[in-house]
């Protein structure tokens, strides 16, 4: 058997399609803005441009929260409690302080020592902290979901249970069988290198992968720039600037951005224009946000409560309020409702039942107090616009304007800090969403990066926003440092060369300037062969050791601007190896080749000086032979030192092997990372289980209300016997009843069997009900299909029967008038009416002849479009459906109004869709033989017509020549015969004949020559 073999072409093709075909299955992508307090995410799929993700309770945005709502039997282990998201899980907060996690965005990648980390958990007094044992940064033991024996839950964890949910409900949006996988996040453009780490590290967590970071200033810049056009700077134009200003529940950014249009090259010679959006530079301020300000009101209220009359006779304490996890939840909860009212409105008002050992407490608060409370915060606001002027080299009258974007951004008195800063208040701009602007931008930003969609080309470039460079030792140990990159560069930049002197293998560590001058080590390059390589420049290609150089080619990623190692070589240059051909390789290896040659002797010169003379000039014609060999052997030595010392020089490049290795925080191994997915999935399983467990209990817990209204139904009483009520009654109040006791903790398996037990009395029920109501009406409409296939096919039959016996007598009658004319030959037999079917006079097409009635009787009944064959399925269908239902019927009507019934609907349902389906057939066939017999008739009258053409044709017409007097033909010239032919053409236009168009009479005759004879009659 021949083997089938592919071409490397069609696996390339094949290839292609495989991929495709995935590109185009998991074409949406998602955008998500990873706020602080609120998640937003947008997602791009085909028939969907750009669309918010809606939460499941239908709104546009999610809090960042989730809370694990302990079963109310306790923890078990192996088992996963209730988990919540946003709104809901912020409304469970005061019920399970230790158990909820909100805005946790700002604990990502940090150690627990660090100051952020030890302000939110003082601000969360019933979370317990803990260093992870993987990572070493913050986790949170759960304080009554969980056994002690399980484990800590890291933050990127409980980030990633977030980014979960807002996944299931895009693909909820995307439709079914969509998967989203591929996303764009936001970040603040404070975050580390070990701050992005973590945020990618909880999208791998979650399922998804990450298309890029984008810093929250540059993606609201992006869709800014979506609708707008910029000046172009090839046609003179001057770029725009416009600065960022984004205050949120965890931070205040500002950003600088330059926005301009650039013609560049495009497909071809054409051109296109191109939209730019740069990050010049940014600053921040990492506490001043809406929860900072949210505080403000907490520690007032904290204050107040203390000082209230109740609360100093049970003498309590601000620290143990504080400390007091559900207390602190409740006033966080209300102080963020708080500062929103007073956004709008002087003063607002909370009041708190049982607040702490039982203690009302009331709190009132005017606009006033609260911007008299938040006097430092204000001030705070100038120092994140002026960092980014300064990263950006501008000042204040070079912006164009500063948009608003972030909740906290609508304060009032930061908007009245803002126009002080700005000293005018028209340069603040309100056109962008506040809200929505940077997920959009996300959103855009990914489907431009996704190969499955095609946007508008706007080319945007990141800030490092950090400094970074790179630490080493020399081979002679010396320490050695050098600053690559600043705040303000380029993510994806050109790639830079750094050399090194270094000759044996090293190691360079890469590192980037937080905040505290602190140099945080984040990769570690090491070579591998270095040693060696520097071994092989210097003994194979004559390099000299010290001009052997160490390059590496470094960029920042676009994606997330950690460092990249593009390349890494060690060269040098030394003189060109003569390089030997074949020929002379052969010589070699037969020891024929080149040897050390000796001074040429007298005789020896004076050949060698005939060579040069002949090669270099041809002036000196006579000369002594003794002189003339000095000089050939002085101008050869000449030429020899000459070659010597325009030998090429050529660089010699080998290119490093190396390792590229993550520093810092631990990144976690593969194993460790795997468990971690393991135990989120078996997080999601316990979730699905759930879930359906309670759609089991709601359907039996309505079932039993349902029973309780059919019991008492009277087509229910009349269809079924008492026994069965009976039983029913019974069954029902014993899974109420369980269903309220020892039920509530049942499992999905016992709800569905208790189900399955109360519709095995009803459905049956139910059926004889619905059975009772459309069997007439069925019944009816089969009858009377089967009497109308009998009629049709009786009346095909019967004209069947009478074609058949016209043509029976047609044919007896045609022989006795054969013989007839056989034995009288003055007989002239009168042609058929069939001997001229087709055949038609000339005038035929416009005018029309009356039809005798008398004629059309003489031609028999009209032929049939069926033969008996084709009406053998309907008949058998006819007698087979006839006494099935007759049978059927019988049985039926037998039977009592609480016995099952013998005739189903669906069994009369398919006989008439049988009999249906037969009787189109049966038509169909009819249309086929009818254009079988229309196309055999113009066959025929089409040969008839050919036929009388050719009987009763004239003859064509023809050209007479007559002879000359001496008894030969004449002989023409051309414009003869044309001539000839043209009138032939006037007297004949019937002939069809093309003649050339007669030449003017002042043309010349063409002359005739021997190779162009005239024309003879013969050839005419």
């Amino acid at each position: 058997m021949a083997r089938l073999t592919l071409s490397p072409l069609s696996i390339f093709f094949s290839a292609i399609f495989l991929f495709s075909t995935h590109v185009f299955a998991a074409s949406a992508v998602l955008g998500v803005d990873l706020g602080t307090e609120y998640i937003k995410a947008a997602l791009v799929k085909p028939g969907i441009p750009l669309e918010i993700v809606l939460t499941k309770d239908s709104r546009r945005k999610e809090i960042s929260a989730v809370t694990f709502k302990p079963s109310p039997n306790g923890p078990k282990k192996g088992e996963y409690p209730e988990r919540a998201y946003g709104s809901d899980a912020m409304a469970l907060a005061p019920r399970y302080p230790g158990d909820n996690y909100p805005n946790i965005k700002t604990l990502l990648g940090l150690p627990v020592d660090s100051e952020q980390v030890k302000e939110y958990a003082a601000r969360h007094p019933a979370l317990q902290l803990e260093a992870s044992k993987l990572r070493g940064t913050a986790a949170f033991k759960s304080a009554g979901a969980f056994t002690p024996e399980e484990d800590a839950w890291m933050v990127e964890e409980l980030l990633a249970m977030e980014l979960q949910s807002i996944r299931s409900n895009a693909e909820a949006l995307a439709g079914l069988g969509t998967s989203v996988r591929s996303v764009v996040l936001t970040v603040p453009p404070f975050f580390t290198i070990e701050e992005k780490r973590a945020v990618e590290l909880a999208a791998d967590l979650a399922g998804f992968k990450v298309l890029s970071l984008i810093s929250d200033g540059l993606a609201v810049g992006l869709n800014y720039a979506t609708s707008r056009q910029f000046p172009n700077i090839n046609e003179g134009g001057k770029p725009e600037h416009h600065m960022i200003f984004d205050m949120g529940a965890g931070s205040t950014k500002a950003t600088v951005l330059k926005f301009q249009s650039r013609t560049v090259k495009d497909i071809g010679k054409f051109n296109k224009t191109i939209q730019e959006v740069q990050v010049l530079g940014s600053g921040w301020d990492r506490t001043l946000g809406g929860d900072a300000l949210n505080y403000l009101i907490v520690d007032d209220m904290v204050a107040k409560f203390v000082d209230s009359p109740k609360a100093k006779k049970a003498t309590v304490a601000a620290e143990s309020l504080k400390a007091h996890g559900r207390a602190i939840a409740k006033l966080t909860k209300e102080a963020e409702r708080l500062r929103h009212v007073l956004s709008a409105n002087q003063v607002t008002q909370g009041s708190f039942e049982g607040l702490y050992e039982d203690i009302d407490f009331k709190y009132k608060i005017t606009r006033a107090e609260f911007e008299e409370l938040a006097e430092s915060h204000a001030a705070r606001v100038g120092a994140a616009i002026q960092g980014a002027l300064d990263a950006a080299s501008l000042q204040i009258k070079d912006l164009d304007s500063v948009v608003l974007h972030g909740g906290a951004s609508r304060t009032p008195f930061v908007q009245k800090e803002l126009e002080k800063v700005l000293g005018d208040a028209d340069k603040i701009r309100t056109n962008v969403n506040s809200d929505e602007a940077a997920v959009f931008g996300a959103g855009f930003r990914a489907a431009e990066i996704s190969p499955s969609f095609r946007v508008k080309e706007i080319r945007v470039s990141e800030g490092a926003s950090y400094p970074a460079g790179i630490r080493w030792k020399t081979d002679e140990g010396k320490s050695k440092h050098q600053r690559l990159w600043t705040a303000a560069s380029h993510l994806g930049a050109p790639a830079k060369d750094v050399t090194f002197s270094n000759k044996d293998d090293f190691s360079v560590n890469f590192y980037q300037l937080t905040p505290g001058a602190v140099e945080a080590e984040t990769k570690v390059f090491a070579t591998k062969n270095l040693t060696d390589t520097v071994t092989e420049l210097v003994e194979k290609f004559k390099c000299e050791k010290s001009d052997v150089r160490f390059k590496v080619t470094v960029r920042l990623a676009t994606e997330n601007g950690e460092p990249d190692v593009v390349k890494a070589t060690a060269e040098c240059e030394a003189e060109e190896l003569e390089k030997a051909g074949i020929v002379d390789g052969v010589k070699n290896l037969f020891g024929f080749g080149k040897k050390e040659q000796q001074p040429l002797k007298d005789e020896e010169g004076t050949v060698e000086e005939v060579d040069a003379s002949s090669s270099t000039t041809s002036e000196t014609k006579s000369s002594s032979a003794t002189s003339s060999a000095s000089s050939s052997s002085a101008s050869a030595s000449e030429s020899a030192d000459a070659k010597a010392a325009a030998k090429k020089k050529q660089l010699f490049v080998i290119p490093i092997q190396y390792t590229v290795e993550k520093a810092g925080v631990p990144q976690l191994p593969k194993a460790d990372l795997t468990a971690l997915k393991d135990r989120l999935k078996a997080f999601e399983a316990s979730d699905r289980s759930r879930r359906q467990r309670e759609e089991a209990l709601n359907q039996l817990e309505g079932y039993t209300y349902k029973v309780n209204d059919i019991i008492e139904n009277e087509d229910f009483i009349a269809a079924s016997t008492a026994e069965e009520r009976a039983t029913l009654e019974k069954k029902n109040s014993e899974a109420s009843e369980w269903l309220y006791g020892e039920g509530a903790d049942a499992s999905r398996e016992e709800l569905k069997k208790r189900l399955k037990e109360l519709q095995d009395i009803v459905v049956p029920v139910q059926n004889r009900i619905e059975e009772a109501a459309k069997r007439p009406e069925l019944v009816k409409g089969l009858k009377d299909a089967l009497a109308s296939t009998n009629e049709f096919v009786f009346d095909l039959k019967k004209k069947i029967a009478e074609h058949e016996e016209f043509e029976s007598s047609r044919i007896a009658s045609s022989a006795s008038s054969t013989s007839t004319s056989t034995d009288t030959s003055t007989v002239t037999v009168a042609p058929s009416a069939a001997d001229f079917d087709g055949l038609e006079d000339e005038s035929a097409t416009t005018t029309t002849k009356a039809v005798d009635v008398e004629d059309l009787k003489d031609r028999g009944p009209v032929p049939p479009l069926y033969t008996l064959e084709d009406l053998k399925e309907s008949e058998d269908l006819y007698v087979s459906i006839s006494a099935w239902l007759e049978e059927k019927v019988a049985a039926q009507d037998k039977l009592g109004a609480t016995d099952d019934p013998v005739l189903l609907s669906k069994d009369l349902t398919e006989r008439r869709e049988k009999l249906d389906k037969a009787g189109v057939d049966l038509a169909m066939k009819g249309v086929r033989n009818f254009e079988k017999k229309k196309k055999a008739k113009e066959t025929k009258s089409k040969k008839a017509k050919v036929s009388k053409s050719k009987a009763s044709g004239k003859a064509a017409p023809t050209i007479k020549l007559k002879p000359g007097e001496d008894g030969k033909m004449p002989s023409f010239t051309e414009e003869e015969i044309n001539e000839m032919l043209r009138k032939y053409r006037e007297e004949n236009p019937d002939a069809g004949t093309e003649v050339p168009p007669p030449k003017a009479k002042d043309e010349p005759a063409q002359k005739k020559t021997e190779e162009e004879p005239p024309l003879k009659h013969e050839e005419l």
